[in-house]
């Protein structure tokens, strides 16, 4: 019999934690809180073996465990060396690391590599909520402001394979470099420029200038990336809503404020 204990942080949408099975041999196991989320889990269970060997980071591989004694259905896979990053810590040579990284993800065929492609539908009706539950909790001055932003999200990009939730959590550092990305729960074909909304916005500038020249961005993807960073918080307030948690709508508006009044798109 497998013996468990928690990670650290404990995740929205999957309760994760470290077995040690029979042979002493550690790994992650993820059991999905909510029955939709399990899609996301047997997509990676396609998609991670296929596309491990083609980056230049390390990514889980990890394969369904049946339900049985131990619990109900759920994913395994090796633990991926390293710490969620410390955003302060990033580095100019870490940002080439990552910039090669996403280029190479975000220029993958899943045809050529005989997958079916995985598309997000469910971004529309999340940006509808955004409008109708999120705004209107906002303050009245910057209503308007909030409005545009949902518009803007709102309008057709380019789309591609993209990891879909990559921030400080899912960027692994061991030894003071990077080591890899985990949680591939929301990747899919959609656009890129969503992997770039913390990337360019969140890290220091000796980062992003390190992601402008091993990735590339033009300064339309940019702009996308600021939009996507601006959308990060309102997820949290939904997430709040659906749950009842008053800390995660609080938390999540004062985000919301924070990035609308932050600074503006690069023309």
């Amino acid at each position: 019999m497998s013996t468990r204990r928690p990670v650290a942080v404990p995740g929205w949408d999957s309760e994760a934690a470290i077995v040690d099975d029979a042979h002493g041999v550690a790994f992650i196991e993820r059991i999905p809180r909510r029955p939709d989320v399990r899609d996301g889990l047997e997509w990676e269970c396609r998609l991670l073996p296929v596309i491990a060997p083609l980056l230049p980071l390390v990514v889980p591989v990890p394969y369904e465990i049946p339900a049985d004694a131990d619990g109900p259905w759920r994913v395994r896979h090796q633990i991926v060396p390293g710490a969620a990053a410390a955003p302060s810590a990033l580095t100019r040579r870490d940002g080439l690391v990552v910039g090669r990284f996403l280029r190479s993800l975000h220029d993958l065929d899943l045809g050529a590599l005989s997958l079916e492609a995985r598309t997000d539908n469910s971004l529309g009706a999340t940006i509808a909520r955004m409008e109708t539950d999120v705004v209107p909790l906002l303050p009245a001055a910057l209503r308007e402001q909030g409005a545009g932003l949902i518009a803007e999200a709102g309008r057709t990009t380019p789309f591609s394979l993209a990891h879909g939730d990559l921030g400080p959590a899912h960027l692994l550092v061991e030894a003071g470099v990077v080591s890899g990305v985990i949680d591939w729960t929301d990747s899919g074909l959609r656009d890129p420029a969503i992997d770039l909304a913390w990337i360019l916005n969140g890290t220091p500038e000796p980062f992003r200038e390190g992601i402008r020249v091993s990735y590339g961005p033009s300064v339309d993807e940019e702009n996308r990336a600021l939009v996507w960073h601006r959308l990060g918080p309102w997820h949290e307030v939904l997430h709040g809503l659906d749950q009842g948690k008053s800390r995660y709508v609080d938390s999540g508006l004062a985000g919301v404020i924070e990035r609308l009044q932050a600074r503006q798109p690069r023309t």
